[in-house]
């Protein structure tokens, strides 16, 4: 059965196969049948075989933040339940009280509540057992839930935000890392989990036509996340991960190389072993996702440049002719004429 929390497991398994740890394996260490990552009518997975999970992608991974990048690399993942918001929501506020109740359809160890003031309105993630510190998959679900809430209000908005505060309840080792994804320095062994964003945002209308597009790209680009090849090289690995993660633009140096649990100088040299730079990436995952929304002739050129990362029209308008030879409006006309 297609549930909330047999997606996350499955966004959990397709991020585990980008960073090289064989879905099959995991679901064997956790007593997983395989069968059931291909069966249409999945059965809940018990609370040990999730826990199991955890634990041995961890250990497999190497990576003691692996929820706060599963967190970021959910980004397209999470489209489809700010869809599901989207229908019964027209603002920012609304749609955060209506996602509150999301979270305990995913787990059992939190929930979520929001509070609000004059000046500012904040997400609370909140743990519903005592002990919950003492169990490792909390602490990364924690970490997960806290990055979807940064990443849901992007999805709404169209460009990033930047929470006010992030309380933290755990104690934090990799605090540069923790800042990054948070984009601010969170408080950690605090008395609560909680983001808190400026009150501007809560009256914002939700820009449904943008979440179209959105939606389009994460259908488009689904197909690069089938595309998984045994032996491929780390330049092809990183050129799926910026294409299937696009929809609020292509990533950055260090947030690509911090999913691949690597520092951006080591994945800079690795690539340059394989004669190409990471720029050189970039501008082909552009390429491919202008050329492919272009096609699709629905969306204005402004919409695309825009969702490309280009803050000046004329910039990718100069980008795309270097690339195909023809402007965007050109090529958009050619293939709406085709159509």
């Amino acid at each position: 059965m297609e549930t909330p929390a047999n997606n996350f497991i499955l966004g959990l398994l397709a991020y585990a196969a980008q960073r090289d740890i064989a879905p099959e394996q995991l679901c064997k260490l956790a007593h997983i049948d395989p069968a059931w990552l291909r069966s249409a009518n999945k059965r809940p997975l018990s609370e040990k075989q999730v826990n199991d999970l955890w634990l041995n992608v961890l250990h497999l991974s190497k990576d003691a933040q692996f929820g706060l990048h599963l967190g970021e690399s959910l980004q397209l993942s999470a489209l489809g339940i700010v869809g599901e918001i989207i229908k019964s929501s027209k603002t920012v506020g609304e749609a955060v009280t209506n996602a509150a109740g999301l979270v305990e359809h995913v787990t059992d160890w939190f929930n979520m509540t929001v509070t609000r003031n004059s000046n500012s309105f904040t997400i609370h993630i909140n743990p519903l057992k005592a002990d919950w510190k003492s169990f490792v998959p909390a602490v990364q679900m924690l970490d997960v839930f806290m990055v979807l809430v940064i990443h849901e209000l992007d999805g709404l908005l169209l460009h990033k935000i930047a929470p006010l505060t992030v309380s933290y309840m755990p104690g934090i080792d990799n605090l540069h890392e923790y800042e990054r994804v948070f984009r601010c320095r969170p408080v950690a062994k605090s008395r609560k989990n909680a983001i808190t964003f400026d009150s501007s945002f809560w009256d914002e209308p939700i820009i449904t036509a943008n979440y179209e597009l959105q939606h389009f790209l994460k259908e488009k680009m689904s197909a690069a996340l089938n595309q998984v090849k045994k032996n491929e090289r780390l330049s092809d690995k990183i050129n799926r991960y910026l294409i299937s993660n696009a929809y609020l633009g292509i990533l950055s140096l260090e947030e690509t190389a911090a999913n691949f649990h690597m520092s951006p100088r080591t994945l800079q040299r690795r690539l340059k072993e394989e004669d190409v730079s990471f720029q050189q990436l970039a501008d082909s995952a552009r390429q491919y996702l202008a050329v492919q929304t272009l096609k699709q002739g629905k969306y204005s050129v402004k919409e695309i440049a825009y969702m490309m990362g280009y803050n000046e029209l004329s910039a990718f308008s100069r980008a795309f002719k270097r690339w195909t030879g023809n402007s965007p409006e050109s090529y958009r006309l050619k293939y709406s004429t085709q159509s």
